[in-house]
């Protein structure tokens, strides 16, 4: 039987703010996301490699082996990015019914990819649009959390959302997806919390980027297949929240 997959809904990336202000959500194509953040493609493909050094997860609940990770946080603010010291992921079980309540340290990114100017663009537009959408009084200080996924299919599935439809607890989630080979499934489904309407479609293309307001919109994705051995799919997550990183209050050192 065939494989049906959605087409993205894509929209131009001047209609971002508005899309998420009236939608909830706005998709982008990769030569628009690379264009709108003053970089061209080639520049993002430049931290493709990154994603073949992936450790383990080591914190799956699901005994699964089947994802790999890195995480770094920075704060972004008024057209400045800091890289913060290392520090854990935490989730509450509110957001995380899985994996939530966990400290979990995961190795760092490296240094190559932070320290890139094309980084740079990326997360300080991403908080430029977030003072668009969010920041009520202006400029705001962004704490933002990156993370950078593999799911395999080495064991014949891989889950890129184990804990099911979610949200993340934050203000912006920006779901980019960096590599897609091999494998059949990994859908997106986006629904509203607090509403009838929802969203099916199949992100592709590499570093074509999905955005979304964590607290109107519900996401998952479904779980991937191998249609050729050794299917994967990258994504890069990044994370954009007010106030603190959460789990601040239980980490020392927090900002």
């Amino acid at each position: 039987m065939a494989h049906i997959m959605f087409p993205p809904p894509y929209i131009a990336a001047e209609q971002a703010a508005q899309s998420l202000r009236e939608h909830g959500s706005a998709v982008l194509r990769p030569e628009d996301f690379a264009a709108w953040i003053g970089a061209s493609l080639p520049q993002l493909h430049a931290l493709d490699q990154d994603w073949n050094d992936l450790p383990p997860d080591a914190f799956l609940k699901d005994s699964g082996r089947y994802r790999s990770r890195r995480h770094s946080c920075f704060v972004a603010e008024a057209g400045s990015l800091q890289q913060v010291p290392h520090r854990a992921h935490w989730q509450p079980v509110e957001y995380n019914a899985l994996h939530g309540g966990m400290q979990r340290m995961f190795d760092p990114m490296h240094a190559a990819t932070t320290q890139s100017p094309v980084w740079a663009l990326m997360l300080q537009k991403l908080a430029e649009l977030s003072d668009q959408v969010f920041g009520s009084t202006g400029q705001q200080r962004w704490f933002v959390e990156s993370h950078q996924f593999r799911i395999d299919t080495t064991d014949g599935i891989g889950r890129p959302t184990p804990e099911g439809a979610h949200r993340d607890g934050v203000d912006l989630v920006a779901v980019i997806l960096v590599n897609r080979q091999g494998v059949k499934g990994g859908e997106t489904r986006v629904f509203e919390a607090s509403g009838p309407s929802g969203q099916r479609f199949t992100l592709t293309e590499p570093w074509s980027i999905m955005l979304l307001d964590d607290a109107r919109m519900i996401h998952e994705t479904t779980p991937i297949q191998p249609a050729e051995p050794g299917g994967v799919r990258d994504t890069l997550v990044l994370t954009y929240r007010r106030g603190a990183f959460q789990g601040a209050d239980l980490q020392d050192g927090a900002l």
